[in-house]
């Protein structure tokens, strides 16, 4: 047995040593985990042979992902900011002549095309996804919301004239059964979803004080 001998240069060894990157999510976010996983109809228990449940849904999810809904849309030809209804301007209505398309504004909101038959959950459901294991705060879930780029003007005219509806990220912080309409909040230049004191919003914004 003889004694154990360090080098040396026992710098020089470190540097020599290639260690690949990490897997670690290093990214720093509100939304939890399970709230990006895709919902699949597969049993938890796979038959020598078939997809195990893990892998279809993290096939799906990488999937969904490389899914851009602004991209979608205009690949159909439909301009988003024209989606949302405004106030008609009488003095500058195309005419037939002009052959401009469309001849009459739109003026039916997106809720009377709503079809929540093929959705994959319930909104109670989606609302869950914010419950991490253990925890008894709801965070917010992850989406993307149609919404105009001036928050001041959007919230006292949403009709305006002068507004500009684009595809938000947002999360997801509450839903209204009676009127049946999420609560979102757009999230910051980092991906975040703040209040104005830069603190997590938990709850759907509610405080102890209400």
């Amino acid at each position: 047995v003889t004694t154990f001998k360090m080098p040396e240069e026992f710098g020089s060894v470190l540097d020599k040593q290639v260690i690949g990157p990490t897997t670690e999510n290093l990214i720093k976010s509100d939304f939890p985990v399970q709230s990006f996983k895709p919902k699949v109809q597969i049993a938890f228990q796979a038959l020598p042979g078939q997809c195990p449940r893990k892998i279809e849904v993290e096939r799906r999810r990488r999937l969904y992902l490389t899914f851009n809904i602004a991209q979608l849309l205009a690949s159909k030809g439909i301009d988003s900011d024209q989606l949302m209804p405004r106030h008609h301007d009488p003095d500058n209505m195309p005419t037939i002549e002009e052959k401009k398309d469309p001849v009459f504004p739109i003026y039916l909101p997106l809720k009377i095309f709503d079809n929540d038959g093929y959705d994959c959950r319930t909104p109670e459901e989606w609302i869950s996804l914010g419950l991490e294991p253990g925890s008894h705060d709801r965070k917010p879930v992850p989406g993307k919301a149609l919404l105009p780029t001036d928050d001041v003007l959007g919230h006292e005219d949403p009709k305006s004239q002068k507004l500009i509806y684009k595809w938000i990220d947002v999360g997801v912080l509450d839903y209204d059964k009676e009127t049946e309409l999420y609560l979102v909040h757009k999230t910051d230049k980092n991906g975040l979803v703040r209040d104005e004191e830069g603190r997590p919003i938990l709850n759907g914004g509610i405080t102890p004080q209400g």
